[in-house]
């Protein structure tokens, strides 16, 4: 077998037992515990930032404290999501992008550099736009390939944070209009596919842990090599970026069917206990 074949090999295996009896338990005992406060789902997830490191970085998200102010703020998933859902509304592509970047960024402090740098691309505002329109349209794959080398700087762990939020914003949308009895119609209405998720190094290392290990079980030649070829730490292919999504909704609704306790709504909150460590595939 090719290493693409091997590839493939794994991702079915993934595909058919999402997550071992172990990481179930870790997860439920997290959500028990100190993961409790997300038993609703992410949105509460919060980090900080200093605002006054973000002056210069245009344009501002309007529902953003003004940059004059001193010390640090909180930034919530759910805020992010209004604030990209209203610059959108606007045709503000760039704003919703800052509000994403500042969030994903937090504290660290080169990330106003590089976020102005991005912003004077000549790309930027047209590539956010269609990815907005085909994220709508086509389904958050087809989003992430039209940003995927688009604008220079602006890479997938943190183009996928602004899929997400903005992807948070369409389910919002869609729920209302449901709630209210009303129909959105074929031109507006959510794709059947897998809602946007960030998936970013951190997230990518759990995966090919994983990925290691199931491939290990199924006595796959070169486990290990396969494993951390798909999962590299950046720059993943479109294709790539569908498999995770796949994985980590057939995995949330395996967590939501345990008796646990897992919103079986909300892919995002396996996302964020990836990504804080919760379950460590090599343990």
């Amino acid at each position: 077998m090719g290493r693409q074949d091997l590839a493939d090999a794994l991702d079915d295996e993934m595909r058919r037992r999402p997550l071992p009896p172990t990481a179930v338990r870790t997860l439920g005992l997290w959500l028990a515990g100190s993961g409790a406060q997300y038993a609703k789902g992410a949105g509460g997830h919060a980090v900080e930032y200093r605002p006054a490191h973000w002056s210069g970085v245009e344009p501002w998200p309007v529902e953003f404290p003004e940059r004059s102010r001193t010390g640090t703020a909180r930034i919530s998933r759910d805020q992010v999501v209004a604030s990209t859902r209203g610059a959108a509304e606007r045709s503000e592509w760039a704003e919703a992008l800052v509000a994403s970047y500042v969030w994903g960024q937090g504290r660290i402090g080169y990330g106003p550099h590089r976020l102005r740098e991005i912003l004077a691309e000549p790309t930027v505002d047209g590539a956010l736009a269609k990815a907005g329109a085909a994220l709508r349209q086509e389904g958050a794959v087809a989003a992430y390939d039209g940003l995927r080398g688009a604008v220079k700087g602006l890479g997938p762990a943190f183009f996928t944070k602004f899929l997400y939020f903005l992807d948070q914003g369409h389910v919002l949308d869609h729920a209302y209009s449901l709630d209210q009895g009303h129909s959105l119609g074929p031109a507006t209405d959510a794709p059947v596919t897998p809602r946007a998720l960030i998936l970013d190094q951190r997230v990518a290392r759990v995966m090919r842990a994983h990925a290691a290990r199931v491939g290990a079980d199924m006595a796959l030649a070169h486990a290990s090599d396969v494993a951390a070829w798909i999962w590299s730490d950046s720059g993943w292919t479109s294709h790539r970026y569908g498999v995770y999504l796949e994985w980590i909704h057939s995995a949330t609704e395996q967590l939501a069917s345990a008796g646990i306790g897992w919103p079986g709504s909300r892919p995002d909150l396996l996302e964020l206990a990836l990504f804080d460590g919760v379950w460590n595939p090599e343990s």
